[in-house]
């Protein structure tokens, strides 16, 4: 046998050929959410992130976009990107969702929730595998259910004991089914995008907001621009970690399970540190200075019977059916 004698020009080329052989299978996947760098959302993603990678040996590997900044700002167009493939990944809300997707509104139907028990019943039961079927077919394959949480009410005019201190109150809205309750309570909505209402709170846009303690209102210091905040844990929003139905079928078994594995965990651990951060919250938003009226029973019986007509015109748009089955869950769970 002859030995063969590479020149240094086509040894390099060897090596860099071995080289992009070995790594040839790494790729970055692009997820993008509609809050910002602080908030147990990003903290979630993150967590997924690592969990992929590690499970993967670094062939997949996340990058996070807060703020929705692939989607110039629009937190609604997230997820019709994800649908048609033009992002891999998102971690969104439900109620985000319901422009697209109608029927996600039955999670923030108003006073439809009493515990995170009740919660978990419908995300991690039988009830979140039916809207995750729903999804599918807008292409979107829901990895994981997370947690945004119950949302609470701020403002900065006055203390909202009842449904008549809502009257004519300017408040931001993060999706449809909120302008309803909103115009049901005698408030004046706005639907805004969250990328917009930080300002608008600082300026006096608007008068107030709702959204939960621990995954919104500290990480985003909302308490800087509000000085009341209702905790009437009126609606329940879920978050959930999403591909791209185009992207998983790309993917071999063994991947999607590991993928799949990776949300469940990181989710899990994203809904453990909002419960943390909201059961600690009330006190530290007090210490903020903000002024905290937690109603009693009786008053939230009126709130829940003011909001009413908007529980029962989104329980036809959602489907009656839907809402039997969230329902008997609850109820199997008490």
């Amino acid at each position: 046998m002859k030995a063969v004698r590479l020149g240094g020009g086509a040894l390099a080329a060897l090596i860099a050929g071995a080289m992009m052989l070995g790594t040839a299978s790494a790729e970055t996947l692009r997820l993008s959410h509609n809050v910002g760098d602080t908030t147990t959302w990003h903290k979630g993603a993150e967590k997924f992130g690592e969990l992929l990678a590690e499970a993967t040996d670094g062939d997949l590997k996340v990058r996070v976009f807060p703020n929705a900044q692939l989607a110039g700002g629009d937190q609604m167009k997230m997820t019709e990107m994800v649908g048609r493939g033009a992002l891999d990944l998102v971690v969104t809300s439900a109620i985000n969702v319901t422009p697209l997707v109608p029927e996600m509104a039955v999670f923030s139907l108003p006073y439809l929730y009493g515990s995170y028990d009740e919660v978990d019943a419908t995300t991690q039961g039988a009830p979140g595998e039916m809207m995750a079927e729903i999804l599918l077919d807008k292409g979107i394959v829901v990895l994981a259910w997370g947690e945004n949480g119950f949302r609470e009410l701020t403002n900065s005019v006055r203390p909202v004991k009842t449904p008549e201190d809502m009257q004519g109150l300017n408040m931001r809205v993060s999706g449809p089914m909120y302008i309803d309750v909103m115009n049901a309570l005698g408030a004046n909505p706005t639907q805004m995008q969250w990328s917009e209402t930080l300002t608008a709170l600082q300026q006096g846009v608007v008068d107030g907001q709702e959204n939960p303690i621990g995954a919104v209102i500290i990480p985003q210091q909302v308490y800087e621009m509000q000085k009341y905040l209702t905790a009437w844990h009126y609606s329940y929003d879920p978050v959930f970690l999403g591909v791209s139905q185009s992207k998983w079928d790309s993917l071999d078994a063994e991947t999607q399970e590991k993928m799949r594995k990776a949300a469940v965990e990181a989710m899990a651990w994203q809904r453990q540190i909002s419960r943390e951060a909201t059961a600690s919250g009330v006190d530290f938003l007090r210490e903020k200075g903000m002024e905290v009226y937690e109603p009693t029973p009786e008053e939230l019986e009126a709130f829940r019977a003011a909001t009413k007509p908007a529980f029962d015109k989104w329980s036809e748009k959602v489907g009656p059916e839907i809402v039997e089955a969230f329902q008997s869950a609850i109820a199997d769970s008490n």
